[in-house]
């Protein structure tokens, strides 16, 4: 996962609620990703209108959402935030962030189009039930649409959207990217052609079918017999920098024995009682991260070792030295479910 600078300045706590709320059942923990809310009826039986696109572009209700390169749009003022480029969020002047809605008009009419839905936020500008639709651009119709800076980057403005904006440029980024890997078909090496809205892939000679794939991978809050936390170094950043360790789910694998074997080959350490604590779509490119707790297996521990590939750091954390840590630890920032996991076993908020 993607991190930030952090700075613990929140005092620990011993339980696993606090004043806010934030506590180990499922829909409340999910209430602290942001990129699971959503406020979008994504409306499906409208993507298989024959002409559902010459309908939608008609109607001047209809708005327009520009992806380009995997960022979306962003209104004017609200230009995308300063970051480490490790998933830092927050405007650089500390304003709230929007996604920029165009009419059709403002959008080149060969961009790709994607149905997204109807909206269904009751504080948004646009009125519920409005259609919304992605436009994927080329770098000439980007730069003709907005300058440079008006294109952020959802890992690092997420947190400053309203629920219906995270979860539309979650939608909308997820099926670009889609899009932009699967031009042709797998089976033949024929170029695809979208339909249905966006939503399936066609070859155009055999009438052969793809759909969206979404990558699932588990993401571990591991926890010792004292309740320390479990946090690895990445090879690839720099060695101040830790997170929770994750994988990817392989075929024919369940979730609690990935979450199994992920730990081992990472850590060394066994672990049991996988408990599911939520998830989070992770379009970066195509992951759906799903957050869990384990425990060290008392009867069967392993050893801690880094698995030298991987990871080249790991540390058993306390509370409380996680908290007087400072500048010498940089954690997930705030768009991560890593970062959600750490503060749920914290007992509060991690101040930046």
């Amino acid at each position: 996962m993607n991190m930030i600078g952090a700075r613990m300045s929140t005092t620990p706590s011993t339980g696993r609620n606090d004043a806010q709320g934030r506590g180990s059942d499922e829909s409340s923990f999910s209430a602290h990703l942001p990129l699971s809310r959503h406020e979008v009826d994504r409306d499906y039986l409208t993507r298989d209108r024959p002409d559902v696109f010459v309908e939608l572009l008609a109607d001047p209700a209809t708005r327009i959402l520009p992806v380009w390169k995997g960022r979306a749009l962003l209104a004017p003022g609200a230009s995308a935030p300063e970051t480490d480029g490790f998933g830092a969020t927050g405007s650089a002047d500390g304003a709230k962030s929007s996604l920029a809605l165009l009419a059709p008009s403002e959008v080149p009419g060969d961009a790709l189009l994607i149905y997204l839905g109807r909206s269904l936020a009751d504080d948004a500008p646009e009125p519920i039930g409005t259609p919304l639709v992605a436009a994927v651009l080329s770098d000439e119709q980007a730069s003709a649409v907005a300058d440079a800076e008006q294109w952020g980057n959802l890992r690092m403005f997420a947190t400053d959207l309203s629920a219906r904006d995270a979860g539309l440029a979650t939608e909308a980024i997820a099926i670009a990217n889609w899009h932009a890997s699967h031009r042709f078909s797998p089976r033949t090496g024929r170029p695809l052609v979208s339909s249905k809205g966006g939503w399936v892939l066609v070859d155009s000679e055999d009438g052969h079918e793809i759909f969206p794939r979404t990558d699932p991978a588990i993401i571990v809050g591991v926890t010792d017999a004292d309740d320390r936390l479990l946090l690895g170094s990445n090879a690839l950043w720099e060695k101040n920098r830790f997170s929770l360790l994750a994988g990817f789910v392989e075929p024919g694998e369940s979730l609690e024995q990935a979450v199994e074997r992920e730990i081992f080959e990472e850590s060394g350490v066994r672990v049991t009682n996988a408990t599911y604590l939520g998830s989070q779509p992770w379009p970066f490119p195509a992951s759906l991260m799903l957050g869990f707790r384990a425990t060290v297996d008392v009867a069967n521990p392993g050893s801690l070792e880094p698995d030298g590939a991987e990871i080249i750091d790991l540390r058993w954390f306390t509370r409380d030295e996680l908290a007087s840590a400072g500048d010498s630890v940089i954690l997930p920032g705030r768009s991560s479910i890593a970062r959600a996991i750490i503060e749920d076993w914290y007992g509060g908020e991690i101040d930046d």
